[in-house]
């Protein structure tokens, strides 16, 4: 039977533990890889937002985005100025870290995720005193497409 004392000194010994696992996790968490252009700007604001979010990222600037998209099936309508791998993923574009996140524990039978063009108010796309734009992350694979989520600047809506 636990008197409270007890209840206190397992608890106290156990936080460590806690503390270590959100660590873990994201040690566990696979290298993000971005194409980009070598002189984008917004690009750089996505890298970021998604190192900031706990992702080790890796980037690999080239001249020629086009041949890396089509080389990883990005269908050309939902193309956008840089495109990242993970675990297996396309994430194309200004795709929020959380929408990333949510790909990676749910692991859908999917080719990746995108954010066509480049949204007012999407990650790396931040304009200071403009409303960000609503817009939608999209799954894309051999299935077709579905809404993902839908975002308002970092927002989901």
């Amino acid at each position: 039977m636990f008197d409270r004392r007890h209840l206190l000194k397992t608890l106290v010994a156990a936080s460590p533990a806690f503390a270590i696992g959100p660590a873990l996790a994201e040690m566990r968490r696979p290298n993000l890889i971005v194409t980009k252009d070598p002189d984008c700007g917004c690009c750089e604001g996505w890298v970021e937002h998604m190192r900031a979010a706990g992702f080790r990222v890796e980037v690999v600037a080239v001249t020629e985005i086009g041949e890396v998209k089509a080389r990883l099936g990005v269908p050309q309508d939902l193309a956008a100025c840089h495109t990242a791998e993970i675990d297996g993923y396309v994430i194309e574009g200004h795709v929020p870290a959380e929408a990333v996140k949510r790909l990676l524990n749910e692991k859908p039978n999917a080719k990746g995720l995108a954010v066509p063009g480049m949204p007012l108010g999407s990650p790396g796309m931040e304009v200071r005193g403009v409303d960000p734009s609503i817009y939608e992350v999209v799954l894309f694979g051999p299935a077709g497409r579905a809404a993902f989520a839908k975002y308002k600047g970092l927002r989901q809506v």
